[in-house]
C-alpha cells in the first residue's frame, strides 16, 4: 500500500544575505553599529512569518534598535508596540508580543517583510537604496503561492510593493486608509506607518490602525 503524499512546507522567498554588500553606505552603518553594540542582530532583518500567508505587512526598514537588535520585523522599537497588538487583536497573529525574537509569538496567515532589509542612518534609505532592496521584495509579492492581501505601512513601503509587481506607484495613490484592487488581483490597503513620531503627533492613532487591519483580516476572511 502506498502511502499518502505529504505537500512539501511553502519555500521561504530568498533574503538579503548575511553580510549583503550592496548598499555601501548601509552596509559602512551596519560595520558601525557592529562596533558600537557587538551583540546586536546588526545585518539584512529577515521577514516573519509562513511564506504562505496570504497577508503580507510591508514596512520601510529595520529600526536601530528594532529589528537591527533583535533581528525580527518590528520587534525592539516603538513601532511593533502598534502593529502586533492589532494583529492580535484580529487573529492575525497568536501567542504573547513582549518585544523579545523568543517571546513565542507567532503570525496567523500573514507575513511581515521590509522595503530595505538593513537599518539606514536617521531610518531613512535614500532612493537608491530602496531601488536596489526591491529585488528581495519581488518574490515576497510574486513567488509561490503571492499574498492576496498587502498592507503597506507609509508611503514609501506602498510605493516599494508596486515597484515590486511592476505597477507604477502614480496608479494607485497612497493615502491612510486607501484601497486598490491591484491588476494581479491582489489587494492593496495603505497606513501611515506605525512610528513613534507619527503616533506623538497625532497622525496615526492606534484606533486609526486598528480599522485598517480591521480591513486586511476581513479581506483575508474573504480569500481576496
Amino acid at each position: 500500500m502506498s502511502r499518502p503524499e505529504v505537500a512539501a512546507p511553502p519555500e521561504a522567498p530568498p533574503e538579503a544575505p548575511r553580510g549583503c554588500p550592496l548598499c555601501p553606505r548601509l552596509v559602512a552603518y551596519r560595520q558601525e553599529n557592529r562596533a558600537k553594540e557587538p551583540s546586536w542582530f546588526n545585518d539584512p532583518a529577515p521577514s516573519f512569518g509562513d511564506p504562505d500567508a496570504r497577508l503580507l505587512v510591508v514596512g520601510l526598514a529595520p529600526g536601530r534598535q528594532g529589528a537591527n537588535r533583535t533581528g525580527r520585523p518590528f520587534t525592539g522599537d516603538y513601532a511593533g508596540e502598534v502593529l502586533y497588538p492589532a494583529l492580535l487583536a484580529h487573529g492575525l497573529a497568536r501567542g504573547r508580543f513582549t518585544a523579545d525574537p523568543e517571546d513565542g509569538l507567532e503570525l496567523v496567515g500573514a507575513r511581515i517583510a521590509n522595503a530595505v532589509r538593513c537599518v539606514a542612518p536617521q531610518n531613512k534609505p535614500t532612493p537608491a537604496e530602496i531601488a536596489t532592496c526591491n529585488r528581495f521584495l519581488v518574490p515576497e509579492l510574486t513567488a509561490g503561492a503571492p499574498p492576496r492581501v498587502i498592507l503597506a505601512l507609509g508611503r514609501v513601503a506602498h510605493a516599494a510593493a508596486l515597484r515590486a509587481l511592476g505597477i507604477p506607484a502614480s496608479r494607485f495613490p497612497f493615502g491612510h486608509g486607501a484601497e486598490h484592487r491591484l491588476p494581479t488581483g491582489q489587494a492593496l490597503i495603505a497606513s501611515y506607518h506605525t512610528s513613534r513620531y507619527n503616533v506623538n503627533t497625532g497622525v496615526l492613532t492606534p484606533a486609526m490602525f486598528d480599522v485598517v487591519v480591521r480591513r486586511a483580516a476581513a479581506l483575508v476572511a474573504e480569500g481576496v
